[in-house]
């Protein structure tokens, strides 16, 4: 087998870092991917003697490319549930590694709820300790913008952040009695159960097969849930209570409860083949 040229050994040098940065920034597999490869056309068509810091060019490239997406993202339309994809890209350890060491599965769902330009701010700076200097050119802004920009994302994620204070005991009857509510279409049992400020929150995957990105109030989540959940099972999820909905044996969404005083504060719906490949479940009696 002949070797890999040259560039394309510059390139692989840096991949496994670009891929990282498009995972956070955007939530999905599938779409990290695809901002990596556009990432390696633009670098093949480029003459690279002319780059002097590679690993900063190339992830300016993807963060820009990243940027796009977001954008493009949050002008289009939620799929309707009849075009969900048939099926979930396959993971592999390396994608698994990529999030071990993330800020938590929570916050991805939360850093969806961000406008493309925080988004970027915070992951660049905040997670991969990106110059503003660096990142004021590709939001278009200053670097004291920019810097105002992870400045209130920060600010933003802080406040949607709510920790449990659930023992595993509760955590596990409030969501039993949430899931057996949501099946009997018992809307008044579910509004006892949410919290005033509750907040539902969809990753990319689950929004493509056709949830909201987000629902605040009880009232909006309890008719999002209203007789919706009967495939949903209650399992343990990382050693605490919440649903899985199974497909052939295969987890496909899982439901994330955050519960606090006993009322539901945050639910996040997870989709994505990483997140999910990253979870320790454990189907429990219902």
């Amino acid at each position: 087998m002949s070797e890999p040229d040259p560039l394309t050994q510059r390139f692989e040098a840096h991949r496994d870092h670009l891929r990282a940065v498009a995972l956070r920034m955007l939530g999905s597999t599938q779409q990290a991917d695809d901002a990596v490869q556009q990432a390696w056309l633009r670098f093949n068509s480029t003459d690279a003697s002319t780059v002097d810091n590679l690993g900063g060019w190339l992830t300016t490239v993807v963060a820009r490319i990243c940027l796009d997406v977001l954008r493009a993202r949050a002008a289009k339309p939620e799929a309707p549930l009849d075009e969900a994809p048939e099926s979930l890209t396959e993971t592999s350890p390396e994608d698994e590694a990529i999030l071990a060491d993330s800020v938590g599965l929570a916050l991805l769902v939360v850093l969806d709820t961000l406008a493309p330009a925080e988004r970027l701010a915070f992951v660049l700076h905040d997670l991969f300790a990106v110059p503003f200097e660096e990142i004021a050119p590709i939001v278009g802004r200053t670097p004291a913008a920019a810097r105002q920009l992870a400045s209130r994302a920060r600010r933003r994620l802080q406040t949607d952040q709510i920790a449990s204070n659930a023992s595993a005991a509760t955590q596990r009857e409030v969501v039993a009695a949430f899931l057996a509510a949501s099946r009997q279409g018992d809307f008044a049992g579910l509004l006892r159960l949410l919290d005033p400020e509750v907040v539902l929150r969809a990753d990319p995957t689950v929004v493509g097969f056709g949830a909201s990105a987000e629902a605040r109030g009880p009232e909006a989540v309890a008719q999002t849930f209203a007789g919706r959940a009967e495939a949903a099972r209650l399992t343990l999820i990382d050693g605490l209570a919440g649903a899985v909905w199974s497909v052939g044996g295969r987890p496909r969404v899982v439901f994330s409860f955050t519960v606090r005083d006993g009322r539901v504060v945050g639910i996040d719906l997870l989709g994505d083949p990483v997140t999910l490949e990253a979870l320790e479940l454990e189907p429990l009696r219902q």
